[in-house]
């Protein structure tokens, strides 16, 4: 059976999300902070996290970079009211596999829960040396891969998100900035290691060193 730690400061959420995953058939645990939720998460024990981030003491981003720093690979989606740009590129550059910002439906969380653990299941995941496990270059996207070889044709040369977005999406005049920086911070992640070489330089914009 599929088990879930839910981690969020407000217990009638908690209680609400258990209530309706444990009606689709998962078995969950709750926290109500980081604190708290740490000692359960030793051994792995859980399939995925629901991570709120402003809790307390320690933060859910603050818990997160924690576990990774540990070796600890669980899958983790942030369910937050911190929907900034800015707030959702922390979220993915210290570990998320996916963001919600609240207030959400429950359909909504299922559905990207399903995701989540579907892409896992398939192998990517991060290993506890921090590389990914089950495919490599095979995980990521088309868009992923078309920016990474658009900076492999020019290491070291720093590209403009505008740049980025005529090389990536030629003809969707819809797409914005925020895309690109959400495209590199997942193709960071999944690189591992290796995604530290994508650079953000300020006034020039992203690069491969």
């Amino acid at each position: 059976m599929t088990r879930i730690l839910v981690v969020d400061d407000e217990e009638d959420l908690c209680e609400i999300l258990r209530f309706n995953f444990e009606a689709e058939g998962y078995a969950v645990d709750t926290a109500h902070s980081a604190e708290e939720a740490l000692p359960l998460c030793n051994g792995c024990r859980y399939d995925l996290l629901l991570l709120d981030v402003m809790m307390g003491r320690m933060s859910g981003f603050e818990m997160a970079q924690k576990l990774r720093a540990d070796g600890n690979n669980t899958p983790i989606i942030f369910l937050t009211a911190r929907d900034t740009h800015d707030d959702q590129l922390q979220g993915f550059d210290v570990g998320a596999d996916d963001y919600i910002s609240k207030p959400f439906s429950f359909d909504t969380v299922l559905a990207r829960v399903k995701a989540v653990l579907r892409r896992s299941e398939n192998g990517d995941r991060r290993t506890e040396n921090g590389e990914w496990r089950g495919g490599g270059m095979s995980n990521l996207t088309k868009r992923e891969h078309l920016i990474l070889e658009l900076f492999r044709q020019q290491p070291g040369r720093f590209f403009t998100r505008e740049e980025i977005l005529e090389a990536v999406w030629p003809d969707n005049t819809l797409v914005g900035e925020r895309s690109v920086d959400v495209h590199i911070a997942r193709l960071r992640k999944k690189l591992g290691p290796e995604g530290q070489r994508i650079v953000n330089k300020t006034g020039f914009g992203y690069g491969l060193v």
